[in-house]
């Protein structure tokens, strides 16, 4: 099918799930979350024949952990379509009401977006996830994978077309596009009239591709140059297991820090310790002139400025120390993508100063940004983060995949 094709099918089956009542998009999602698990070796097999491709490719480590595969993996992403079946269903919600002095009737209630578009990178469990919260919110899903992960998401989305296909509800809710080029891409983001909402969902690159040539709506999700600023006051043991935490538990993910900022007062003793546990998991250390000359110059290689800006995707974390707080502010003011940031301290008053200064969508104190996820916040699975303000911020849940519309009911009303 063409893009045109495809968007057409959405329209007609997003019209159909609008309607269709929470037990039946429930019991489509269990029914894909089977289906997953019964299509294992299918899956496996797929997966591996893009991971056989993408080692001949080189590609790095930590990106070949997002592609890959195996029986946890599957496991999770099937409970995790089980967890989106579980919670309430937010079309038909009722958000505000109120009775106007005329006697109008005003409801302002979820309705689902309508058709949306992703776009992703080498990540097969964002098939399953997106299909999932796209379908629970009433909304038809057009999905255009990276060519690393065509043979995993093939399959993945095939055994979910057929488990909601037998549930009763139309599979073209859930569509990929076979064609992984650049041109479908660019078609997507020219599909006025068809999506609307695009979503990206990968590194920056991708990110900034979408935001500047899409026709249709963009939400930004995903781009984490994610900060961790050790204060004068931080307790060192903490801030080592936050930095451990946060950058090398899963450096693939928009959510890993990738500078940490140290107050002057605390460097010398803070810095050989952290830096003891990163080169322990074999992160390679680029600092500024006073990381190296703690560190040593045989441990820290210069940092430049464009590492400042980096969103690494691996064992890498530039290091800079700073003269003061408002140092760091206006550090991760100028770098920061808005994604997640965290300072480690006991002053309570520069936690609240640094929580209320930092433009960012997660701001935490004494906490590793790594908990910025959909499931650690409770909310289930997510679509991804998003970094703007409109029309959602933050990780993007079943709630953010819809709008609202005003229901008024009257008895003859005229306005005067």
């Amino acid at each position: 099918m063409t893009l045109i094709e495809m968007g057409q099918a959405a329209k007609v089956a997003s019209s159909q799930l609008a309607v269709a009542g929470a037990a039946q998009k429930d019991a489509a999602l269990r029914a894909a979350a089977d289906a997953l698990e019964q299509g294992e070796p299918m899956l496996l097999e797929a997966n591996r024949k893009d991971v056989q491709a993408a080692e001949a490719a080189r590609m790095r480590p930590a990106m070949l952990d997002r592609l890959t595969l195996d029986h946890t993996r599957i496991s999770n992403m099937a409970d995790g379509m089980r967890q989106v079946a579980a919670q309430e269903d937010p079309i038909g919600q009722v958000i505000e009401g109120r009775n106007l002095p005329n006697g109008l009737e005003i409801r302002r209630v979820r309705v689902p977006l309508g058709v949306i578009g992703i776009i992703f990178e080498a990540r097969p469990n964002v098939t399953a996830d997106a299909a999932a919260l796209c379908l629970k919110a009433g909304n038809a899903v057009i999905l255009r994978g990276g060519k690393e992960a065509i043979h995993s998401n093939t399959v993945c989305a095939d055994l979910m077309r057929g488990a909601v296909e037998k549930t009763g509800l139309p599979r073209d809710c859930i569509q990929l596009v076979q064609d992984t080029s650049r041109s479908s891409s660019t078609g997507m983001m020219q599909m006025t009239g068809y999506l609307d909402v695009l979503i990206p969902r990968g590194g920056r690159g991708l990110i900034q591709s979408v935001v500047q040539n899409a026709k249709v709506p963009v939400i930004q999700t995903g781009a984490g140059n994610c900060h961790v600023y050790v204060d004068d006051s931080a307790d060192i043991e903490m801030a080592a297991n936050i930095v451990d935490n946060a950058k090398t538990s899963r450096p693939s993910v928009c959510n890993a820090m990738e500078t940490l900022l140290v107050h002057q007062d605390i460097a010398e003793k803070a810095l050989p310790v952290i830096g003891a546990r990163l080169l322990e998991k074999h992160v390679e250390l680029r600092g500024c002139p006073r990381t190296r000359a703690i560190l040593g110059t045989d441990k820290v290689v210069p940092a430049t400025e464009a590492d400042w800006a980096t969103e690494y995707d691996d064992y890498i974390l530039a290091i800079k120390v700073v003269d003061s707080l408002e140092q760091a502010l206006t550090h991760i003011a100028k770098y920061s993508t808005g994604h997640s940031e965290c300072i480690v301290t006991r002053n309570y008053r520069n936690a609240r100063i640094f929580q209320q200064r930092v433009d960012s969508a997660a701001v935490y104190v004494n906490a590793s940004t790594r908990f910025t996820d959909g499931g650690e916040f409770g909310l289930g699975a997510e679509i991804g983060i998003s970094t703007q303000k409109l029309h959602a911020r933050g990780p993007m849940g079943v709630n953010q995949l819809t709008s609202t519309k005003f229901l008024v009911m009257g008895d003859g009303q005229v306005r005067a």
